[in-house]
């Protein structure tokens, strides 16, 4: 079994694409998911699954959606170890910046070299970005509510789909998918 961490993009965001957490977690139950954990209303999923799933998993998990929801939600996914490495390697941490100016954007596939090349580093300056793999690391300086670097832009320019998350919601995951392993773990020394 694996810890997963579902990012569910453009839930609940104001009367938009509104969904339940007790009718999504029951969701992830139904496709035989186990442990599943919610946090905040913006479709962070943690859940086990078994490791040998995960190049369905995405899909799957959005036919559900659609099919008990009404709803086209993309869904980018991360394993623990993942989700560890995005939080040690965030270039921006050694600028001693608030966390608060952090985020994170997750891409469901990694962009081509030549994609990455043709971003605009002076799109939306002081605004910072760094791609690494499947993840664009963003610092916000002035905030992010006016910034062009945005979802739209960077799912436009890499063609992959994306979701991002502030650095606390990263963090506070990751915890919880700690935790779930914890739990796991101790389940199943003691189970018969």
């Amino acid at each position: 079994m694996a810890t997963y961490l579902a990012l569910l993009r453009g839930i609940n965001l104001g009367s938009v694409n509104k969904v339940s957490m007790p009718e999504l977690r029951t969701l992830f139950e139904s496709l035989g998911h186990s442990d599943v954990r919610t946090y905040v209303q913006s479709g962070n999923v943690v859940f086990e699954a078994p490791s040998s799933a995960s190049k369905k998993l995405a899909r799957e998990i959005e036919e559900a959606i659609e099919r008990t929801f009404g709803l086209a939600i993309p869904v980018v996914l991360r394993t623990r170890p993942q989700l560890q490495r995005v939080a040690a390697n965030n270039p921006f941490m050694s600028e001693r910046v608030k966390p608060t100016f952090l985020h994170v954007m997750f891409l469901a596939e990694s962009p081509p070299s030549t994609a990455v090349r043709a971003l605009d580093p002076d799109r939306s300056s002081p605004d910072k970005f760094a791609v690494k793999g499947r993840e664009i690391y963003l610092c916000f300086p002035g905030g992010s509510g006016r910034s062009k670097l945005t979802i739209d832009y960077f799912e436009k320019k890499l063609g992959t789909r994306a979701t991002g998350r502030n650095w606390n919601t990263v963090t506070k995951v990751l915890a919880l998918m700690d935790d779930s392993r914890r739990t796991s773990k101790n389940k199943r020394r003691t189970d018969p």
